[in-house]
């Protein structure tokens, strides 16, 4: 059996494992900077803070920190520095953990959903556009189902 682990000449061939993965990466960044842009040009908000909004109104307005990050796909220092900001601008409420120290909350605001049900559309238009209106249902399924499988094998175990 062959070794699957290509060699540093392996990764700038056409294996097909390769051009996969180029692919994948190709097109989550090339439709992550056009939403970016466009939600900064329409909406004067960052993704990733558009991404720490909705991640806590999917959890039904309040997460621990670490989750939060967990969930917004940032590192702790990355989302502590974030959420000041969201602080600052009054979409998020950050309290302490009574039973833990360490530990801390973030909490959406009024403000917050309002500010997110605000760019909301403008993002959704966004991934219409540049994902979901350029594949077929069977496609898109397709992707879910792959990547979905991809996603739960690298879940660190509990």
């Amino acid at each position: 059996m062959a070794d699957r682990h290509p060699t540093a000449t392996q990764l700038v061939t056409d294996e097909p494992g390769i051009l996969a993965w180029r692919a994948f990466l190709t097109a989550h960044a090339t439709i992550i900077r056009r939403l970016e842009a466009e939600l900064e040009a329409e909406e004067s908000l960052a993704l990733s803070d558009l991404d720490v909004l909705i991640q806590l109104h999917r959890a039904g307005g309040t997460l621990r920190m670490r989750d939060l990050a967990e969930r917004a796909l940032l590192s702790r220092s990355g989302m502590t520095r974030r959420v000041d900001r969201l602080e600052e601008q009054g979409y998020i409420v950050r309290a302490a953990c009574a039973t833990d120290r360490r530990g801390s909350f973030a909490h959406l605001t009024d403000s917050g959903r309002d500010r997110l049900l605000a760019a909301l559309p403008a993002h959704l238009r966004g991934i219409d556009t540049h994902f979901i209106d350029k594949l077929s249902p069977g496609e898109l399924d397709s992707i879910r189902v792959a990547l979905s499988k991809v996603v739960t094998d690298a879940r660190p175990p509990e």
